[in-house]
């Protein structure tokens, strides 16, 4: 491996704040039973002699057959109050008793608002430190000024620390922020050690859920995905807390051909709404291993020789994603139990669930210095993302 220079960007000082609620998938996955059923009752063209009852049991075997089991993603973390309960005249967004599509586009990104911002304030609660550059990720909503903008209002941080923003990227989105962050870090005086970028993702998924579509597809997409938050710093080697950074070492990204219609993720009247193309996990599978070698190779390591100290942190855009890295790449259960471990605790959180990976690894006593560490990630385009960390 090459040396890690004084100026190579570190990640470290990660925090994360759970969303205000969250739920056992069992009891989410009935929920959503419940709220598919609502919604075809209320829609005006629906038939005379439906059949609630029968309704909900075709869709408990559809999420059954199609959704994320309890077994794969055991909680969820979710923002909205709406799925603590079955009272549809008192949600806030999915009030299908009277409205089958759930609230528009203005009424959840009011709650997107909200939300971050009150995320945000935690993440940063116990931190008079500004950063020179904080840079906010998200693709699950959009106000001006932002949660981070409004943040840095508040602490008085105007004259000392710039506010980027990194939108609608998907799930692959927190590796594109670490290099725009570590190209702001470069920008920056180099005699400066203390300076740092501060990178925060606010996800809120569940804010997007169409309730009168009952397709197999939106049935996955409704079972998978959940809210996080999570912020992180990147800063130049010397400034490195040793025992707690990631070192970056390398860094690839590349769209696959033909595949622009595979994932899709646009904005609607009711949320956003996300397309995902069952081949998905097979297209990126069979373009990871030549990327993943090109990993390798800018970092002075060989693959495969050096894959088998090597721990993996693979976005989980669902258990099947895993499965096929796996398979691919030709890694053992450990390599990827921190990716697993992390869908089963929190599930799918977007940009947000890469993050989480990083600072459960740093936390892994189990996972000493010199690990490499290669992060692999996900998105619309097909984007494939990847990079070549050392922990330190």
């Amino acid at each position: 491996m090459r040396d890690i220079s004084s100026s190579a960007p570190c990640l470290a000082n990660f925090k994360s704040v759970r969303p205000q609620h969250e739920a056992p998938q069992s009891e989410t996955l009935e929920w959503l039973a419940q709220m598919h059923t609502v919604a075809e009752r209320s829609k005006p063209s629906r038939a005379a002699d439906f059949d609630a009852d029968a309704f909900r049991v075709r869709m408990r075997k559809l999420l059954h057959r199609c959704g994320c089991p309890p077994e794969k993603i055991a909680t969820r973390g979710y923002e909205l109050a709406d799925g603590k309960h079955t009272v549809w005249s008192e949600m806030s967004i999915y009030d299908v008793a009277e409205h089958a599509d759930g609230a528009g586009s203005h009424a959840r990104t009011e709650v997107f608002a909200r939300a971050a911002e009150a995320a945000i304030d935690q993440l940063y609660a116990e931190d008079d430190t500004p950063p020179r550059n904080l840079l906010h990720v998200t693709c699950t909503g959009y106000t001006s000024p932002s949660a981070a903008q409004k943040l840095v209002a508040k602490r008085g941080w105007g004259n000392k620390t710039s506010v980027t923003h990194a939108y609608h990227m998907g799930c692959y989105a927190s590796l594109p922020a670490v290099r725009i962050a570590s190209g702001l870090l470069a920008c920056a005086d180099s005699s400066a050690s203390s300076e740092r970028t501060d990178i925060v993702h606010n996800e809120i998924c569940t804010l997007h859920m169409h309730p009168a579509d009952h397709s197999p597809e939106q049935l996955v997409v409704q079972s998978l995905f959940a809210d996080g938050h999570i912020r992180y710093s990147v800063v130049r080697r010397e400034a490195a807390p040793p025992g707690a950074s990631l070192a970056v070492m390398s860094a690839r990204e590349e769209i696959l051909p033909d595949s622009a219609d595979a994932m899709t993720w646009a904005v609607s009247d009711h949320g956003m709404r996300m397309t995902l193309s069952r081949d998905v996990p097979a297209r990126i599978a069979r373009a990871a291993r030549e990327l993943v070698a090109t990993l390798y190779d800018d970092a002075g390591l060989n693959f495969p020789a050096d894959s088998a100290k090597t721990i993996f942190a693979i976005h989980p855009g669902g258990p099947k994603v895993i499965d096929v890295m796996q398979q691919a790449l030709e890694l053992s259960d450990a390599q990827v139990a921190v990716s697993r471990g992390v869908l089963l605790r929190y599930g799918n959180m977007s940009s947000a669930t890469i993050p989480h990976i990083w600072m459960r690894l740093l936390e892994a006593a189990d996972v000493p210095p010199t690990t490499p560490i290669v992060s692999l990630a996900f998105g619309p385009g097909l984007t494939v993302s990847a990079a070549l960390m050392v922990k330190l």
